[in-house]
């Protein structure tokens, strides 16, 4: 009997469903600006725009100093991400949306090789995202919607529906 994960870094999902990472990453690489989630003192939802990163085997989210996006996630790190859907109405790759928890940079080494990389304002907020969920909602021929859905320690499940 397989134990299923409830989390996962990228490098976890990219190993275990590497075509659908794929196309994730690319939904995500063909903006810049994204919508990210995150929840109030309250626990009513905060979205915000926000850029991402995937390097070294890791999805990254930085922030500005004391911004409430960071502070929300300093609090509670549950956090949702989706993909900016793009112009017009066609969604091109699909509906991309991440789920997972938000876990604090703190180490200088870390920060710094990020820093290298991105060239990120100083001083920075660094989050690595650890995945709980990842779905893309896409139409397939035009009369079909798929819906593609991947959890740590499972298999990716695809739902068609007409």
């Amino acid at each position: 009997m397989t134990t299923s994960r409830t989390t996962a870094g990228w490098a976890d999902f990219a190993a275990a469903a590497p075509e659908f990472a794929k196309t994730v990453e690319a939904r995500f690489g063909a903006f810049t600006h994204h919508v990210l989630a995150t929840l109030r003192t309250d626990g009513s939802p905060r979205t915000t725009g926000l850029e991402v990163r995937f390097l070294n085997g890791e999805l990254w989210l930085g922030m500005m100093p004391h911004s409430l996006k960071a502070l929300d996630l300093r609090r509670d790190p549950r956090f949702a991400l989706q993909a900016n859907p793009g112009e017009g109405q066609s969604m091109g790759g699909g509906d991309v949306r991440i789920a997972g928890r938000a876990v604090e940079v703190e180490d200088a080494a870390t920060k710094a090789a990020y820093a290298e990389e991105v060239e990120p304002p100083e001083p920075f907020h660094l989050f690595r995202a650890v995945l709980t969920e990842v779905v893309r909602t896409s139409v397939e021929d035009e009369k079909y919607l798929v819906v593609q859905v991947w959890k740590p320690g499972e298999p990716v499940r695809t739902i068609k529906r007409t």
